[in-house]
């Protein structure tokens, strides 16, 4: 596969998966701040621009602040309306590549999003989870398991890592944890499968668990390292008898592995600055996987915490 089209399956994973997140993020967001009137609505929004990596921002900080620059502003690289935009061209740039139902689903998400932006904030940002989700299901159903669907799977969810991190560091800054997590689990679709799994025992522990190492929700931390983990196994042309010549691969095996194997209180009492570390090691693995893949790296670079 020419690494032009590679790259751009990687990064249409990745732009589609953080416009969903950065939907989720913000929903959790604003929900906290209508439901718990006592927090401190600019310091909760500076501490979220913060997390979601917006430098140098010099204006007062509300929840219209982050309206749009998370959201509406496409010239914020860090908005859900940059990373339409940016799927929508890695799709064009891909086009012969993509089956027809493919490419018509991520070009009327990128039609639909002047209205959605006129929105109610809720309608808006279920719009945009709903239309990735059917994106996601149409690539499920239409693309080959080649090389081509391995980028894509890979962006998705190296991407996932990264928002899920920051999500995790939104709800434990957050001044009402008790609010929050709720909030958390059910932006991220899991708040059923958690009660199934923990047979209806509700606690902020017992969330952050679920949403860092269990292994069978698609969405947990854990469960979509492995999965990188596999995309990129199956790239690789052949095996190696010892170690990992593959850089990315034993980045992420080696964040996989620090978040199973150590005690889940030490990595809950420390959780925004553990998060920030793997969020540095999902910048790492995307700049090994665009090293060693694609002939064009210095197109996407870390621009604060964002990538862009």
């Amino acid at each position: 596969m020419l690494s032009r089209i590679a790259e751009s399956l990687f990064w249409i994973g990745r732009y589609l998966e953080r416009a969903d997140d950065t939907a989720r993020i913000l929903d959790v967001q604003l929900q906290v701040l209508v439901e718990d009137p006592s927090i401190d609505e600019a310091r909760s929004c500076a501490q979220l621009l913060d997390v979601m990596g917006v430098e140098g921002y010099s204006g007062v900080v509300n929840r219209w602040t982050i309206l749009d620059l998370l959201a509406h502003n496409p010239d914020s690289g860090n908005s859900i309306a940059a990373a339409i935009d940016a799927a929508r061209e890695g799709a064009r740039g891909a086009r012969e590549t993509l089956s027809t139902d493919l490419w018509t689903a991520i070009n009327m998400m990128w039609r639909g999003l002047p209205a959605a932006r006129s929105r109610r904030p809720p309608d808006l940002f279920a719009w945009v989870r709903n239309s990735t989700a059917m994106i996601h299901g149409i690539a499920e159903a239409t693309m080959t398991r080649d090389e081509g669907w391995n980028y894509f799977v890979l962006g998705r969810s190296i991407e996932r890592v990264d928002m899920t991190a920051r999500l995790l560091s939104t709800a434990s800054l957050a001044s009402s944890a008790q609010l929050a997590w709720p909030t958390t689990l059910r932006a991220c679709g899991a708040y059923e499968a958690f009660i199934r799994a923990y047979r209806g025992l509700e606690g902020d522990r017992q969330a952050a668990e679920f949403l860092l190492l269990d292994r069978w929700f698609p969405r947990s931390i854990v469960s979509s390292l492995a999965e990188a983990e596999k995309a990129l196994g199956r790239l690789e042309a052949r095996g190696q008898r010892s170690g990992f010549s593959d850089e990315a691969q034993r980045l992420l095996g080696r964040a996989r592995t620090e978040l199973e194997y150590r005690p889940l209180t030490e990595i809950v009492e420390a959780l925004p600055t553990e998060m920030e570390r793997l969020q540095r090691s999902c910048a790492a693995a995307s700049e090994a996987v665009s090293t060693r893949y694609f002939s064009s790296a210095e197109l996407h670079a870390w621009r604060g915490g964002a990538l862009l």
